[in-house]
């Protein structure tokens, strides 16, 4: 699979915000199933967890228990030296992720949400967690998420 970047997220990357600065104090959902063909695409599968920091509860527009990110270099930015946690949501095969901006976005087709959507692997994914396989109610973490912006 590829990472997909919705419309608002390419506007944010070529404008003035930047990519870490959109996704700053979001939040990642985890579903079943194949990524949807476009990030600006309703979500598909069944929501088995939200990441958020250290599993805590999140409310959109506040940047409480929203990720982070590391200082950039050499056109990649990765999670901060934090703990990206989730609680499972429910029983199921973790299939791609969203990441959402810190709005309220109900995963309603958009082109106006900042949105990245990726594979999810227990390595060579776009992000990496420790089991693939989620358990409704079983906390997991996130191992590494790195984004590159390509130098071509």
């Amino acid at each position: 699979m590829a990472l997909r970047f919705s419309t608002a997220l390419r506007n944010a990357v070529i404008g003035t915000v930047g990519m870490a600065g959109a996704l700053s104090t979001g939040i990642i959902e985890i579903y079943t199933g194949a990524q949807p063909a476009s990030a600006d695409d309703p979500v598909a599968g069944t929501l088995l967890g939200r990441v958020t920091l250290n599993g805590a509860a999140f409310t959109p527009g506040t940047a409480t228990n929203g990720l982070t990110f590391a200082a950039a270099a050499n056109g990649t930015v990765a999670k901060s030296a934090t703990n990206w946690q989730f609680t499972g949501l429910a029983n199921g095969s973790a299939g791609w992720f969203r990441f959402k901006a810190n709005a309220v976005d109900a995963g309603a087709l958009s082109t106006t949400h900042v949105r990245l959507d990726g594979s999810i692997a227990t390595s060579g994914g776009d992000m990496t967690i420790g089991n693939i396989n989620v358990t409704t109610g079983a906390p997991n973490t996130v191992d590494q998420f790195v984004l590159t912006y390509p130098a071509q």
